[in-house]
């Protein structure tokens, strides 16, 4: 039977320099994606938001809001921020919004109506692409 001498402790403990420099290498990796991500999200955003600002006349997109609705004030800061033409009714202050909420049997708030379309929550995606349908 063979004898196999034992492995000193420093070298069983070390990893390799290659392993070290794929964990680096990995490590690097993560840190560009989780910085690339939001920027190109961000980007994606900005060029939703310059198109529907391009195809949006005023009249074109009515949000119906709840006063408590945390929604609403992002797709209300989304629409400014982007300069995006909208008009907005509260359900809570106006009757005539809340006759209209209730006449489209909307599960919810924010309701769009996107040149008629009704779009119940807010997606600037969608409300582009309803923009771009007619």
């Amino acid at each position: 039977m063979a004898h196999t001498p034992p492995v000193a402790a420093s070298a069983a403990t070390t990893p390799p320099a290659t392993s070290r420099r794929g964990l680096w290498g990995l490590a690097a990796l993560v840190l560009v994606v989780s910085v690339a991500s939001p920027l190109a999200r961000q980007w994606q955003a900005q060029r939703t938001g310059r198109a529907v600002a391009a195809l949006a006349r005023p009249g074109d997109i009515v949000m119906l809001s709840s006063v408590t609705c945390a929604f609403c004030a992002q797709a209300r800061a989304w629409f400014t921020t982007q300069q995006v033409p909208f008009s907005e009714c509260f359900i809570e202050r106006d009757e005539a919004c809340a006759q209209r909420y209730r006449a489209l049997m909307a599960p919810g708030t924010p309701t769009l109506l996107v040149r008629g379309q009704r779009q119940v929550g807010f997606s600037a995606e969608r409300v582009l692409q309803a923009l771009q349908a007619r």
